[in-house]
């Protein structure tokens, strides 16, 4: 590589935007505009590269050392949404519609989402950029990669939104899950466990904090391919009931159950909460309640509570955030345009508060959030494992959602924005709790 591009100066700033205009036929970027990237990424904290054609440079404080990772802009237009928009979601944007190409290390690159909105231009340094980087409207070329909003989360909304998560296609999800398909948070008991080994330690510390028996009838509410009721149902005995809302999950699910021989155990339904009936000793939900709404968790809670007889416990297993309610943040703007229409999260506490106005004892309370950190790192390294093999089931704008979605979940984790928390509660029937004095029930093998 050139070094004085490394490192441009007026000159070989001009002789970069030869190259560039040479490249893609563009209005050609003055030397200016290469000086200005320079002082808006002075402060980055790394180094991080730029690439067009055959013209590239480091900025942030340690330009002086290799780049952590370095952004290829596909098309200099790709260059507006670093530097006029400042907007992480525009610049996600066009790392779908592949504007923008990461090399390197893109856990790294996604820390760029804190440092675009620091950005500073004048109205002069603007109207110079936009009138030599001229691009499509934001949003037009991304469009139909949008879920529809979801505003008051009826069943029809609920299970659009859950068709346009779940049913993108089983076989994708099957590239990076586990075998058993599990996908929520799985259970490290080790730093060496593996995928595998962790969601199978997930589920089975799922059972023994429900105290499961034989004979008992458990529901799980968002069964997603059956995981659970087929782990509860073959190594604890009981009667399993599961509920989706996503018809390929359960095309899946009862694939599955009918493989394992356990037609006449478990029993997988596409059912709403809401419209669910019956009695249960015991009832869990792994990784749903984040799509009800904030304004139905009442509703959901209440629901759980009708469904579950006097004594019988509850777990449930969830997403939080860090502030109060779900507002517009970053990741909000993000999980609801791209991931979970319907995604709303909360303080784990105001979701408690919520549990015990309807009528629940909480017993015990986990947080698991590194442990979701460690299961999305892993989902990762295995979706861009199998990356040629996943755009045979979808499409390369589809891929890089999840990639994205994934990796920068991870990191809210990392850093305590999100939290994962399994509660463990009964419903009240005056009498002794459900649960032994300690909780040395739910590590002692069986």
């Amino acid at each position: 590589m050139d070094q004085e591009l490394l490192s441009p100066t007026s000159a070989a700033a001009a002789r970069a935007a030869e190259v560039i205009a040479g490249v893609s036929g563009a209005p050609p970027l003055p030397p200016a505009g290469l000086t200005l990237l320079q002082r808006l990424f002075s402060a980055y904290p790394g180094s991080m590269g730029l690439r067009l054609g055959h013209w590239a440079t480091r900025l942030g404080r340690q330009a002086h050392q290799p780049p952590e990772f370095t952004l290829v802009l596909n098309e200099p237009t790709a260059l507006r949404r670093l530097l006029l928009g400042r907007d992480p979601l525009r610049f996600a944007e066009a790392y779908f519609t592949q504007q923008i190409d990461v090399e390197g290390d893109f856990f790294a690159a996604l820390q760029l989402k804190d440092h675009l909105p620091e950005l500073t231009l004048s109205w002069s340094d603007r109207l110079r950029l936009a009138v030599r980087l001229l691009a499509p409207p934001p949003g037009a070329a991304d469009a139909d990669l949008r879920a529809d909003g979801v505003r008051r989360h009826t069943r029809a909304e609920n299970k659009a939104a859950i068709a346009f998560h779940y049913d993108l296609s089983n076989d994708f999800y099957a590239l990076w899950l586990d075998p058993a398909m599990v996908y929520s948070c799985a259970y490290y008991e080790t730093e060496e466990t593996s995928l595998a080994q962790a969601q199978w330690a997930k589920l089975d510390h799922i059972c023994r904090k429900l105290r499961l028996q034989p004979g008992e009838e458990l529901l799980d509410i968002g069964c997603g391919w059956g995981a659970l009721v087929m782990h509860a149902a073959r190594h604890y005995g009981v009667k399993a009931t599961g509920i989706t809302l996503s018809e390929r999950q359960l095309a899946l699910a009862r694939q599955r159950i009918e493989a394992a021989g356990l037609q006449g155990q478990v029993e997988v339904r596409l059912c709403d909460y809401r419209d669910m009936s019956g009695q249960f000793d015991k009832v869990s939900s792994v990784g749903m309640f984040e799509h009800v709404g904030l304004k139905n968790l009442p509703t959901y809670f209440g629901s759980v509570h009708r469904l579950l007889k006097p004594g019988g416990l509850f777990l449930n297993h969830g997403i939080t955030h860090e502030e109060d309610g779900w507002g517009q943040a970053l990741s909000s703007k993000f999980i609801n345009r791209y991931v979970f229409p319907d995604g709303e999260l909360d303080r784990a506490s105001n979701v408690m508060r919520v549990m015990e106005q309807q009528q629940f004892e909480l017993h015990d309370v986990e947080g698991l959030r590194m442990h979701y950190a460690r299961t999305l790192r892993a989902w990762v390294a295995k979706l861009e494992e199998g990356h040629e093999q996943a755009l045979q089931h979808v499409d390369e704008a589809h891929y890089r959602i999840w990639r994205l979605y994934m990796a920068a979940s991870a990191l809210e984790f990392e850093t305590g924005e999100l939290g994962l928390y399994q509660i463990l509660a009964s419903k009240r029937d005056g009498g002794p709790a459900p649960v032994p004095l300690t909780r040395r029930y739910m590590y002692e093998p069986r």
